[in-house]
């Protein structure tokens, strides 16, 4: 029976793109190896990339999920515990080919004939039209569908079905198909960036092949892994008749042939068969895919496509989603959730890879990334799909227990930090095996699903065990510290930041082991309750007892976090704040990640991250955390944060929705959503990026909705992003399905089926029940901006130019002036780039404008002279050129007992506040000649709170420019920005002049 998404609860959608299609028209060679990735199909198990069946297989493929090599990894100095091997997937036989043959001649795709392909969301079916041609300009159409369906029908085997349909537009003559599958192809070449792998290894070795008129199938096996694989072809043809079969070096093939005049056609479907096994000597491997084909050819194409569609028609009642009046946004949430979907690993045995199964990127390898992005997703759309990706990490215990012993620990299990088969993979053990925050991922995921379902048989069968013997990890790498009054402290480990490595108390470690912890303890708890004779079990079989789990309780109410009270903000580790920042301008040209050009030690000298860390932690384990210490800590690691990694964007974003900042919320959903279907990363090519795909629907889910999973309930704050007139999804929980559809007018709650539940809106409890949908009002972000601000603050730092008087004008003629004399084009559009901007960035801007390059010494003079023409209009200044409230204010603020400072990037700054008479007023103001790096870097902020003595928490800093504002965030400051709100929107508040400034609203206590 085929299940209707009702339409109710679907919000309108524009008619093109189309929400539930990708479409490609056009046959274009360099964007062939993208959309393999793009159109790929895969069930968890077995992956095929969106090649096309008449094309060479080139960087097309097919892949298992069971399927890798090892192979020793060399060192010149190997230490204990080091990784002896890594895993690479490999490619395994590829069933999708059918050359065409017009006579004897073969024919290829050509771009100049007609082409055009769809991927189906809903149905999970991929198609094709596409024209062939051969020398003599006779034509053929292609009809090409494909699905890939999650059950076979056989266990332990995966199958792919094809259907090709050929027609003859203008050709009469013999058509020959022959249809092979294809051996021979080694791993892709994975170069030297580490994002993509370094390993590499030839392809199985192929241990027999047959063809004949019943089928063909290859058997292959890796060298070294023991890894077993059969694929097997069989047909079901309409026009056609069998021609022979051919068994080559690397490939069999069935031919089949038919005689075709204009307007008439033929059709081959085609079913491929795969099964593996870890077993060398698995025998019954051909046996079972022989019953797959069996089944398939009795079937058709057509049921197995219905019965796919039917799959997925029962996903989609739960998990859909809409956004109104963005049809591109909706399309590509749908293409991101539908790969996630079919590439996260359902069989319980298999692990869900980086990549999934689209490509060879990472080698296949998984990470954290399965149970800290990908699994949650599950979790609440497909908790059955999250079981099985728990229950291959169980199936990984061994290994991980193997791991820790490599690492030292005697006891718990440590599992990896890139792995296919359990073992560590990871040569660079700084950012590898450091790594324990992996421990804290996994249970975060157990935590999660139990919640979501209420799964108490998994608990007691699975995830217990992992709770235990991962959490007995944690009092191996810390202790009780008497020198932090007896705090639990974490050390030498990395946490997320792969830019910072080996340090202690990892603010994102730390606090997630704290919850691994507690969830250890609660599921310890539990099972004495529930399950009196599995805890017993437990215990005696892992020598497990009351005095480690009263460590483990101990641990965690004592857990050390670092809170920098200078800043106000969460530290990411013990000595990150104490760094330097990154003092190298960002190169010209295409974002690259700082890791492929410096060396990992001149990284970790200096503040600076590669993704979200401490942010990371206040997005899964924030509860408890006051917003404003969040939005503090926001604004500082945004400002040190390259995001060089495609996972970052959308934890950055989820954390902007729930400290208020809209606009930054939003451009990081954005810059992430078309993370694979632009290739913003360009590495699209080697497979999807699963967890960027996940972190776009935690971004709608958990970024603009505030879903939270707290103690056990479901928590949300929805709030609307400024381009949407709504939008809606759809979660499973504990057994219910719930949709929650936002619009301006309000948020709905409905529960579709059910028990009735208890859900957080904005703090407040509601009630659902199935036959009553509640309505509530939006969630207010941040209902009085002026809570952003230091309570009490101590010092308000000041710009100059466009705060307390307005010089812009008297620049932009110095400026002029010098650059007519010098030929140099200059307006006030590239006037406007010179906001906030010291002297010479300024004469940087404009002579990149002008396309000139000039030595030092000739820049020196240009902008001597600029400021010899500023300094002589300057001294026509007086106090009356002050703004409106300027004397108010500072008057106001003394009257506070606050201290002042001048941030000015102005080094004629001190004589013009003694030209406007308020020279005085000020404790200190900045002298910019010291300053090595201008706004929007820190340096001249900090180096303000430094000499009035107040910590950067404790100021408030007012500024007209963009660039300005974005310093006085970096510098971890609250910012109230003068002039236009959407040119000034990081600002904590903006107001449309000085005299709006009421110093009493904002400071007091």
């Amino acid at each position: 029976m085929t299940v209707q998404i009702p339409a109710s609860a679907v919000l309108p959608s524009s008619a093109e793109p189309a929400p539930w299609r990708l479409r490609r028209s056009g046959l274009d060679p360099a964007r062939a190896r993208r959309d393999e990735t793009l159109f790929a199909l895969a069930n968890g198990s077995l992956g095929v990339r969106g090649g096309l069946e008449e094309a060479d297989g080139g960087s097309d493929g097919s892949f298992l999920a069971a399927v890798y090599e090892q192979h020793p990894i060399h060192y010149h100095e190997r230490f204990t515990g080091f990784p002896r091997h890594t895993d690479t997937r490999l490619p395994v036989a590829d069933g999708q080919r059918i050359a065409v043959f017009l006579g004897d001649e073969r024919l290829r795709p050509a771009p100049q004939d007609a082409f055009e392909r769809e991927l189906d969301l809903r149905q999970g079916r991929s198609s094709r039209r596409s024209v062939l041609r051969n020398t003599a300009g006779a034509t053929v159409e292609i009809h090409a569908e494909r699905v890939l369906p999650f059950d076979s029908g056989v266990a332990g085997v995966d199958l792919l079905a094809i259907r090709y349909r050929v027609v003859s537009l203008d050709y009469s003559g013999a058509l020959s198909l022959a249809s092979a599958i294809e051996c021979g192809h080694e791993a892709a070449a994975q170069g030297d960036d580490p994002r993509i792998g370094v390993a590499s290894a030839e392809g199985l070795r192929l241990l027999a092949r047959e063809a004949d008129e019943r089928g063909a199938h290859v058997v292959q096996a890796t060298r070294r892994s023991g890894v077993r694989v059969v694929a097997r072809q069989a047909h079901r043809a309409d026009g056609l008749r069998f021609d022979g079969a051919d068994v080559g070096e690397e490939r069999v093939a069935q031919r089949y042939g038919a005689q075709l005049r204009p307007g008439e056609s033929v059709t081959l479907e085609k079913f491929v068969a795969y099964a593996s096994d870890r077993d060398p000597h698995a025998t019954d491997l051909p046996a079972g895919a022989a019953l797959a084909l069996q089944q398939a050819q009795a079937e058709g194409f057509d049921a197995i496509a219905a019965r796919q569609a039917q799959a997925l028609a029962r996903f989609w009642d739960g998990a859909d989603l809409a956004i109104a009046g963005d049809a591109g946004s909706e399309q590509a949430l749908r293409f991101n959730l539908f790969h996630l979907l079919q590439s996260a690993g359902r069989n319980g045995i298999d692990g869900t890879a980086a990549k999934g199964l689209t490509g060879e990127g990472y080698e296949g390898h998984y990470f954290w990334d399965t149970e800290a992005f990908m699994l949650p997703v599950m979790a609440y759309t497909a908790p059955e799909v999250a079981r099985a990706m728990l229950h291959a990490r169980f199936l990984a215990l061994e290994p991980a227990r193997r791991h820790a012993r490599e690492m030292n620990h005697p006891l718990g299990a440590l599992f990896p930090w890139r792995t296919i088969a359990g073992g560590e993979c990871s040569a660079h053990y700084p950012s590898g095996s450091a790594a324990y925050h992996i421990n804290a991922a996994v249970a975060y995921g157990i935590g999660l699903y139990l919640d979501a379902s209420g799964d108490l048989d998994f608990l007691a069968d699975f995830g217990a065990e992992m709770l235990f013997e991962t959490a007995r990890i944690w009092p191996q790498v810390g202790h009780f510290n008497p020198r932090r009054g007896g705090a639990f402290c974490i050390h030498d480990v990395t946490g997320p930041d792969e830019y910072t490595a080996l340090v202690d108390n990892n603010f994102y470690t730390n606090r997630m082991a704290q919850r691994h912890l507690q969830r250890a303890v609660a599921a310890w708890e539990q099972l004495g309750r529930e399950r009196p004779q599995r805890q017993r079990e437990l215990a005696q079989r892992l020598q497990l007892g009351a005095h480690e789990i009263d460590i483990w309780r101990r641990a965690a109410e004592s857990m050390f976090l670092h809170y920098d009270d200078a800043l106000g903000i969460y530290a990411q580790d013990d000595t990150f704040l104490d760094k330097p920042r990154w003092p190298f301008p960002p190169r010209e040209g295409e974002h690259r990640p700082l890791l492929l050009d410096y060396h990992p030690l001149t990284l970790y000298r200096y503040q600076v991250c590669k993704q979200a860390d401490v942010v990371m932690g206040l997005v899964l384990a924030g509860d408890g955390i006051p917003v404003e210490v969040k939005r503090r800590s926001y604004d500082y690691y945004a400002a040190v944060t390259t995001h060089d990694s495609t996972l970052s964007a959308s934890v950055f974003g989820i954390l902007a929705s729930e400290v208020g900042h809209a606009p930054q919320a939003e451009a990081f959903f954005h810059d992430n959503l078309r993370v694979d279907l632009d290739d913003l990363h360009g590495n699209t090519d080697h497979g999807v990026h699963m967890a960027a795909l996940a972190g776009t629907w935690l971004g709608l889910a958990s970024g603009f909705a505030g879903l939270r999973a707290v103690d056990g309930a479901l928590h949300f704050a929805p709030t609307l992003p400024q381009r949407w007139d709504g939008y809606a999804f759809g979660l499973r929980w504990q057994g219910r399905r719930l949709r929650v559809q936002v619009r301006r007018d309000g948020v709905e709650y409905a529960l579709l089926d059910g028990a009735p539940l208890t859900v957080v809106h904005a703090g407040r409890r509601i009630q659902l029940s199935a036959d009553a949908p509640q309505r509530q009002a939006l969630a207010v972000a941040d209902v009085d901006a002026r809570e952003r601000f230091p309570r009490p603050a101590q010092a308000l730092i000041f710009d100059l130019d466009g705060v307390l008087t307005d010089t812009a004008q008297t620049h932009y003629r110095a400026w002029k002036r010098m650059a007519d004399e010098e030929g140099l084009p200059f307006d006030q559009h590239v006037n406007e780039q010179l906001k906030g901007v010291d002297r010479m960035s300024s004469l940087e801007i404009i002579l990149r404008h002008a396309g000139r390059t000039l030595s030092a010494e000739q820049k020196q003079a240009l902008a001597e002279r600029k400021n010899g023409y500023y300094v002589e209009a300057i001294a026509e200044v007086t106090p009356k050129d002050l703004f409106p409230g300027v004397a108010r204010v500072l008057e106001q603020a003394r009257a506070r007992g606050l201290k002042l400072g001048l941030a000015s990037a102005s080094r004629n700054a001190a004589a013009l506040l003694d030209r406007l008479g308020i020279a005085g007023r000020f404790d200190y103001i900045a002298d910019a000649a010291r300053i090595d790096r201008a706004k929007p870097a820190p340096d001249i902020f900090l180096d303000v709170a430094a000499a009035l003595g107040v910590a950067p928490a404790r100021c408030i800093g007012i500024e007209d420019a963009a660039a300005g504002v974005a310093a006085i965030k970096s510098a971890g400051m609250a910012a109230i920005g003068i002039g236009d709100a959407t040119t000034l929107a990081q600002a904590d508040a903006c107001l449309a002049d000085i005299a709006a400034f009421d110093v009493d609203a904002f400071v007091s206590p």
